[in-house]
């Protein structure tokens, strides 16, 4: 038998000679590799982390530090101390410089867009850079806006203002105000409903204090790019300045007493005509136009008197009726109209000191309310042109003892800034660019002609035709603020209270009123106008427990309802009326009276 071999095969064509077919080499690999993939980035993760966490901690102590320089330096700008703000700059900006570069590194930014993490470190470099920016380039604009101040106190001989210091400062003082919009606008845009706790608290009370650096940048902005050029920087100006009488409320305040005109060339300003509204007595028609709304709303008295064209709450429409008015029956032109109460007079008086009017009388802020408002009534009777002198006398001197620099200059500045907050000081220019940038602050008082859409306005005008406003007392507040839900709410809530002496009845006739009605002499009469915001509905107006019916009517896309109070000595009454909270927030416009601004604002927490 013969044996048979088998033959050895040849390995497969497309196998490594050096390999058995069976061996998983490429998987073990591929495992490897994944191995040391995941530790990589895991220690890749770790190294963030870490880097993250140090850069956390730099920019968390910087920030922190910051934060508290920046709300200290808050009270500062309101109070004017820019020698703090100076002597501290140094140290916040360093401060500010360490989170800025903590958190603009790549780590950081792409660490921003992990859940819930990112929002809170996206927060952290918001602030951090903003706040560099305001700090680098709005904060020691103040400075510049102080020197401006102080530079006033010192005069001329004849009382001239020296404008070159604020024509100089005003470009950086506007660039300055620029850049802390756009950080205001940076942070208010962060949601601190989505941070956690311990940063959201900050985050707010940064917010509060740029709102509050950027409205004195904005006020410093203002004036330096308005006043040069109304007073007569780039050439004469005239003005008519109008004095109200807050005894006989209007929308704007009073009741127009008394003119005078201001002529201002390069900085010197002088007082060259006063006239009282007898030498303008009311005419058989409108000076101007009147719209229909006006006319349901105001009648036709808002351009036939020149008492009632501050009836409107809107200020350049009272000051077009005025120039108007003045220029036909006067003939001289004016370039802007200037509007003041005897409240904001007092406020003058507080940083002048005493003055002493022409008959003798010595007038200071504790005393000239009721001289001007309650004395002079009951000494001049129905004397008009007695009292007319008396009122153009006080006028005078007190206008002269702010414009000879009697007293704290720097006082007088605040004096009138608060008196323009508080809606006591209107101001309207004749020349288009200077009156858009008037119509979007406090002092151009455009409450339906301005960029104030979300606005309420509660406005009050007398009905007694008498002079017993200076016994009223009036209050606005906002209350029940309801901030959720689909339509959030609040009530707007005015209170009136009326308090004469015992022998009102006694008073002339001037004082207690010529309404031509039944009111009773030594009632108040009072028209109640309220304003919705744009677009909104008026309910009812509740009085006390109830409600009251009165006229009704829309302009400039605001529903308004007008009711009348009626007020016996000692009595006192309680409006209100419900209005949409927008934005958070809502701001009444109202008249400023004797006891009360002009505007109330109430903000959701």
């Amino acid at each position: 038998m013969s044996a048979t071999v088998d033959e050895p095969r040849a390995p497969e064509a497309d196998a490594p000679a050096d390999e058995a077919p069976d061996a998983p080499r490429p998987r073990r690999h591929l495992a490897r590799r994944i191995a040391f993939g995941v530790l990589a980035v895991f220690v890749l993760l770790l190294v963030a982390a870490g880097w993250l966490a140090f850069r956390g901690y730099q920019a968390g102590t910087a920030l922190l530090s910051a934060k508290d320089v920046v709300l200290d330096l808050r009270g500062d700008v309101g109070g004017g101390d820019t020698q703090q703000i100076e002597a501290r700059l140094p140290e916040v900006q360093a401060n500010l410089a360490a989170a800025r570069a903590a958190t603009g590194d790549p780590v950081w930014r792409a660490a921003e867009h992990l859940p819930w993490l990112g929002v809170n470190l996206e927060a952290v470099r918001v602030v951090s850079w903003s706040l560099d920016d305001v700090v680098r380039d709005a904060l020691p604009a103040i400075g510049r806006i102080d020197a401006v101040l102080h530079a006033q106190e010192a005069r001329d001989t004849d009382g001239r203002i020296d404008l070159a210091p604020l024509v100089d400062a005003a470009p950086d003082i506007v660039a300055a105000a620029a850049s802390a919009h756009t950080a205001q606008v940076a942070v208010a845009a962060i949601d601190t409903d989505a941070l956690v706790g311990r940063l959201a608290g900050p985050v707010v009370q940064l917010q509060d204090g740029l709102d509050q650096v950027t409205g004195a940048l904005d006020a410093g902005a203002q004036v330096a790019s308005l006043l040069p050029p109304m007073l007569g920087a780039d050439g004469p100006r005239t003005y008519l300045l109008v004095s109200l009488n807050s005894a006989e409320l209007r929308s704007a305040g009073g009741i127009v007493g008394a003119f005078a005109v201001l002529h201002a060339d390069d900085g010197n300003v002088d007082l060259t005509e006063q006239r009282t509204t007898l030498d303008l007595p009311g005419i058989e028609s409108p000076i101007l136009p009147l719209s229909d709304e006006e006319l349901r709303i105001d009648t036709d008295r808002l351009g036939r008197w020149v008492q009632n064209a501050v009836m409107t709450p809107d200020f350049p429409r009272s000051a077009e009726l005025l120039k108007a008015r003045w220029e036909r029956d006067i003939g001289s032109h004016v370039d802007g109209v200037v509007a003041t109460d005897p409240v904001a007079v007092s406020y003058l008086l507080s940083a002048t000191g005493a003055v002493t009017e022409p008959g003798g009388v010595q007038i200071d802020t504790t005393n000239v309310l009721q001289v001007l408002l309650r004395d002079a009534y009951l000494t001049y009777g129905d004397d008009a042109d007695s009292g007319d002198k008396f009122y153009t006398g006080v006028a005078a001197t007190i206008f002269q003892a702010v414009g000879s620099g009697q007293g704290d200059s720097r006082a007088v500045v605040d004096a009138l800034a608060r008196a323009g907050a508080e809606g006591r000081l209107r101001m309207w220019s004749a020349h288009p660019e200077e009156q858009e940038r008037l119509a979007a602050t406090s002092v151009g008082a455009a409450f339906l002609s301005g960029p104030f859409p979300d606005a309420t306005g509660v406005f009050l005008n007398d009905g007694t035709a008498g002079k017993l406003g200076y016994f009223l007392s009036t209050a606005v507040t906002v209350e029940n603020l309801r901030c959720t839900g689909p339509e959030p709410m609040a009530t707007v809530r005015l209170d009136l209270s009326y308090a004469p002496p015992a022998d009102v009845e006694s008073y002339p006739r001037y004082v207690t009123g010529w309404s031509g009605t039944d009111l009773p002499v030594g009632w108040l009469a009072t028209n109640i106008t309220v304003y919705s915001p744009v677009g909104a509905e008026l309910d009812a107006i509740g009085l006390d427990d109830g409600f009251v019916l009165g006229g009704t009517g829309v302009t400039s896309g605001r529903d308004v309802k007008v009711v009348t109070s009626w007020l016996a000595p000692g009595a006192h009454e309680t409006y209100r009326v419900d209005v949409p909270v927008r934005d958070g927030r809502v701001t009444v416009w109202t008249t400023p009276t004797l006891t009360s601004p002009g505007q109330v604002t109430a903000t959701c927490p």
